[in-house]
């Protein structure tokens, strides 16, 4: 008999294909995990933006990564409301992008004000003596810094 606890602890293995070091359990993107009567599995996910191009990524590795461990009936699906956010991320798949050289986002809670630029942590040094360059990065999700303190560029997740 397969449990939602197993399910769950085989989907650590899926990791974000835009920033590997995340898994899709530390992003947040994974809703919920169903399991019917006839052991069909399905995944339910919410991608970080409308769109986003990792998502067909991530629902092939899903599907893998159960299917190689026996699960036969298996179907991934997508759901876009609520939108995600990136306080459903967790504080240790924030640690890890810090520690890889990418910003994390940081809650500002409900009252999100689009046009507020919060000083944005260097990953490197830790200084706050930073400064936007782009609102866009590597990818939509990520925006680019530069460090005055140690002149390091670094993208942040941005918070949404």
């Amino acid at each position: 008999m397969i449990t939602k606890e197993q399910i769950y602890e085989w989907l650590q293995s899926v990791t974000d294909p835009e920033v590997p070091v995340l898994t899709i359990l530390d992003l947040g993107v994974v809703r919920d995990v169903l399991i019917g009567e006839d052991e069909k599995v399905t995944v339910v996910i919410t991608p970080t933006y409308s769109g986003c191009p990792a998502m067909d990524v991530i629902g092939m590795n899903i599907r893998m990564a159960l299917l190689s461990r026996g699960i036969k009936k298996l179907d991934v699906q997508m759901q876009l409301s609520p939108a995600w956010t990136t306080d459903w991320m967790s504080e240790d798949g924030k640690r890890k992008l810090k520690e890889y050289g990418i910003a994390p986002p940081v809650s500002r809670g409900s009252d999100l004000d689009l046009f507020d630029i919060t000083p944005v942590e260097c990953p490197h040094c830790g200084s706050k003596d930073t400064e936007l360059v782009s609102q866009f990065g590597a990818t939509s999700c990520k925006s680019l810094y530069k460090c005055n303190s140690c002149k390091e560029p670094f993208e942040h997740f941005k918070c949404h």
